[in-house]
């Protein structure tokens, strides 16, 4: 369902893109390695809270958020992981943990950590765990106007 989505935004855009389908995987490094995606191209999103109000944020998938890194581009204190709670509705068929890293079509601020523009390409769950979407990087940007900050640790 949230493929569907996400696909339909994709082609009402005109964006060339490439459906991966795997056998379900779901830690980054059995992804990457069961769609031979680079690691360094595969995303994986996390929701946070910033002062109340959800975010999505986007960095490679084998880096965790810095938080502070966080704080600090943005000037909030008050930014802690969202509860699956909050967020489960607004991802409506989506697997949790699974959710592109498009925060436009969800109506979420989305901040992409700089170290995912080295590459030309990105990839990343289609909302389940067993297909991935890799599109152009340029591409991405454009449609989803993204915060680029440096916010991801190893």
């Amino acid at each position: 369902m949230a493929a569907e989505k996400l696909i339909d935004f994709l082609d009402g855009k005109g964006i060339k893109y490439v459906i991966i389908n795997h056998s379900s995987a779901y830690t980054t490094s059995e992804i990457a390695a069961s769609a031979h995606i680079k690691g360094q191209e595969l995303a994986k999103t996390v929701i946070v809270k910033i002062d109340g109000e959800l975010a999505m944020i986007v960095l490679p998938a084998k880096y965790k958020v810095n938080f502070q890194m966080l704080k600090d581009y943005t000037g909030k204190e008050n930014i802690e992981l969202a509860a699956e709670g909050d967020f489960a509705p607004v991802f409506q068929g989506c697997m949790v943990g699974a959710m592109p890293p498009f925060g436009n079509i969800y109506g979420l601020k989305t901040y992409l950590d700089k170290t995912l523009t080295y590459d030309e390409e990105i990839a990343f769950n289609a909302g389940n765990f067993h297909q991935l979407i890799k599109l152009n990087l340029h591409d991405y940007m454009r449609l989803v106007k993204p915060d680029i900050t440096h916010f991801a640790a190893a």
